[in-house]
C-alpha cells in the first residue's frame, strides 16, 4: 500500500463486491459529486462473474474484473491474486461494499485498518457469521426492534469484529417487510456513511502521507 505525497493527491481506492453494486453506486456518485473527494476508486473486483457491480464500473469507466476462488484454486489462491492486484496499483483504501466473502486473517492483517465494511445493522445488533443481506433485515424485524441502522467499520478476521467508524440509526415502521426495511437502511444510512466513512480515511491517509 502506498501513498502519493503530492498537493493535488487522492488515496486510491479498491472496491470488493459480489452483486447488484447499490453501494458501489452511491461511492461513485460521491466521487462524481465531490463528496469524495480525497479519494478516487482505482479498480473494482467482484468474486462474482455476473455481479451487476461490474456494469456499474465499467459506466463509470472504472477498471473491473471478476476473480473467483474457482478460477484460483480456493481461498489461498484467490487472497494471494487479490494481493497482488491490490498491491501492484498501489491501492490506500479496501472497501468491502456487499462482498459476500470471508477473508482470512493472513488478508486482514497484511492489510490492518485498510479495508473497510459497511453491515446493514447498528453492530453488535444483528451482525457476525450468518448475517447478511436480507437475513439481517428478517433478524430485526423478528426481534420487534423499533429502531436499526447500518455501520461502517474496519475488518479484522472476525465478521463485523473490526472497529466502529460510522453508525447511523433507521426507524423501523409498523408494516415493514424485509425488502422495504432494507430499501429503507440503504437510502437513509448506507449510502450516506459509506461515501462519509470513506472520505474520511482517505483525507487521513493524505494527510498522514503529505
Amino acid at each position: 500500500m502506498s501513498t502519493t505525497t503530492t498537493a493535488n493527491a487522492k488515496a486510491k481506492i479498491a472496491v470488493l463486491v459480489s452483486g447488484g453494486g447499490t453501494n458501489l453506486q452511491a461511492l461513485i456518485d460521491a466521487q462524481n459529486s465531490g463528496l469524495l473527494k480525497s479519494g478516487e476508486i482505482k479498480l473494482v473486483i467482484s468474486n462474482r462473474k455476473d455481479a451487476f457491480a461490474l456494469e456499474r464500473a465499467a459506466k463509470a469507466g472504472i477498471e473491473a474484473f471478476a476473480l473467483t476462488k474457482k478460477s484460483c484454486g480456493g481461498q489461498e489462491g484467490f487472497e494471494k491474486r487479490l494481493t497482488e492486484e491490490i498491491e501492484s496499483r498501489g491501492i490506500d483504501l479496501i472497501i468491502m461494499a456487499g462482498f459476500l466473502s470471508i477473508l482470512s486473517e493472513a488478508f486482514t492483517r497484511r492489510f490492518d485498518h485498510k479495508i473497510i465494511n459497511v453491515h446493514p445493522a447498528l453492530i453488535p445488533s444483528f451482525c457476525g457469521k450468518g448475517y447478511y443481506g436480507l437475513l439481517v433485515h428478517e433478524a430485526a424485524l423478528a426481534k420487534g426492534v423499533k429502531v436499526t441502522g447500518a455501520t461502517v467499520h474496519y475488518v479484522n478476521e472476525i465478521p463485523d469484529g473490526g472497529e466502529i467508524i460510522m453508525q447511523k440509526a433507521v426507524e423501523v415502521k409498523d408494516g415493514d417487510t424485509p425488502e422495504i426495511l432494507q430499501r429503507r437502511v440503504m437510502e437513509e444510512a448506507e449510502w450516506i456513511i459509506l461515501p462519509a466513512a470513506a472520505e474520511k480515511i482517505c483525507a487521513e491517509i493524505i494527510a498522514k502521507g503529505a
